[in-house]
Order: structure tokens, then sequence, then C-alpha cells
């Protein structure tokens, strides 16, 4: 990763982040360098080591919104662990469906979420485990890799909670109770589904809680909640695929516009 970040051809993307105290939008724009298929960003507030409020932002939702020439797309905010001599460095790694599949009724929109959660899951396990076995590979002189969790694992990890989050709250508020009315019959399973969500929104917030401070994280007991998350989700996620995507399978989606008024 460069040291100094040189600009000269001054290009220039948007990023739009969610404010960490109103939740409004944010929209900034930065002089960038490629990398591969990443992005990297210097914040700085007017030069200085001072970073800019969209920094802040970044840390507390790191899914960023990016928006270079006509293209738009989605993105993780992963700081690097060590500044510049310009500033913080961030890298904006556009997120990529995992298992893209063609999406013509709620049941594959559903299946679609499903995938993308999975993937995330998979991810950040994936970097966890990648941590556990540089320590361990460790030997004779040199510096070993930093024995905490580092802004990798945190950002994608803080970006898979944020999601599921919202995924089953548009559930229980509106998905479930849509379906229900159309089979009362089912109460014991919608009853289910939602303690399943309570369950894996308690190791959810154990999670969140331990990557506030990544100085005090504690790698081994995150690696822990980490794979009962693995276990109570994957379980959850079979369980309403076996019972609510038949109920769902010839629901179109996306849905259809509403009939005009009568007389417009």
């Amino acid at each position: 990763m460069p040291t100094s970040f040189d600009n000269g051809g001054n290009t220039l993307l948007l990023t739009t982040t969610t404010a960490v105290k109103s939740a409004a939008t944010r929209t900034t724009s930065l002089g960038y360098v490629r990398r591969g298929d990443s992005f990297l960003v210097v914040a700085s507030t007017f030069g200085t080591a001072e970073p800019p409020d969209w920094y802040d932002d970044l840390l507390a939702h790191p899914v960023v919104g990016v928006e270079i020439g006509a293209r738009t797309f989605q993105a993780l905010a992963v700081p690097a662990e060590r500044a510049t001599s310009d500033g913080l460095l961030v890298v904006l790694e556009p997120a990529v469906s995992q298992s893209p599949r063609e999406v013509s009724t709620l049941a594959d929109k559903i299946l679609e979420v499903h995938d993308e959660l999975r993937a995330q899951l998979r991810l950040v396990t994936t970097d966890v485990e990648a941590h556990f076995a540089a320590l361990a590979a460790h030997e004779g002189p040199g510096e070993p890799p930093a024995p905490g969790l580092g802004f990798q694992i945190r950002q994608r990890c803080l970006a898979f909670c944020q999601g599921l989050q919202f995924h089953h709250t548009s559930e229980d508020g509106h998905l479930f109770p849509g379906i229900a009315r159309y089979h009362p019959h089912l109460t014991d399973v919608f009853d289910r589904l939602r303690a399943e969500h309570r369950t894996v929104a308690r190791i959810q917030e154990g999670l969140v809680a331990l990557l506030a401070d990544l100085g005090a994280a504690e790698p081994p007991r995150f690696r822990g909640e980490l794979a009962e998350m693995t276990r109570e989700l994957n379980a959850h996620l079979d369980y309403e695929e076996e019972v609510i995507l038949p109920l769902v399978a010839d629901v179109p989606w996306p849905p259809a516009p509403p009939p005009p008024a009568e007389g417009a």
C-alpha cells in the first residue's frame, strides 16, 4: 500500500455516506487513485491530519455509495491500519454480489438477500481465520502481525450486521405480517421466526460491542461469537426458506404498480 498519495490526474469520484448523528446522507467529492478493482481516497481536513466528518460516517456505516462518471455502485469503506503522509487512507472495495440470480418472484428476492448475507458472513469468517493463521505462522525475527482485530474485519462485520438487522426488521415489520394475513394457521411458524430473529440479534449486538474498540477487542472471543452467529443464522435461513418460499413463489417481484385511481 502506498505511503504517499499522488493524484496528479485530478480524477474525482463522489461518495455518499450516512451521517453518524442525524442519519442524513452526505455527498463528498474526492480525488482517488485506482488499485485493481478498488479505489483509494485520502481522508483529511484541508490537508491536515484531522479526519473529516465523512470519515466518522464510514466508521459507523461502512457501506457507502460511490459515483464515478456515469457509474454508481455501493462499496465497503476500509481505513488503512496506518496513516499516510497525506492523511488517513481509505480503500473503497466495490460490493459484488456473490451469487447473482434471476429475480422474478418474491421468493427469488428473499433468496437473493439470503445468498448475500451468507456470502458476507463467509467473507468475515475467512478474514478472521486468515488473522489467526498469520499469528500462528509467525516465527523468527521481524514484527509479528498485529494481535488485535483489524479494520477490514471490523468494517466487513459491521456492514454484515447492519444489513442483517435491516433485513430482519423489514421481515418483522412488513413481510411476515403481510403473509400472515393470508395464512393465519401459521402463527406458530411466525412466532418461531421472530424468536430466532431475537436470538440472532443478541449475537449480533455482541459482535458489534466487541468491534467498538479494536485495541481492546478479544479476537478469540470474537471468533467464538462469529461461529455461534454462523450456526444460528444458517439454521434460521434454512428454516425460513423451507416454510416461507413456497408461500411467495408465485408473487411477482418487483411488485406490480397499483392500478390508477378511478377517473384518473
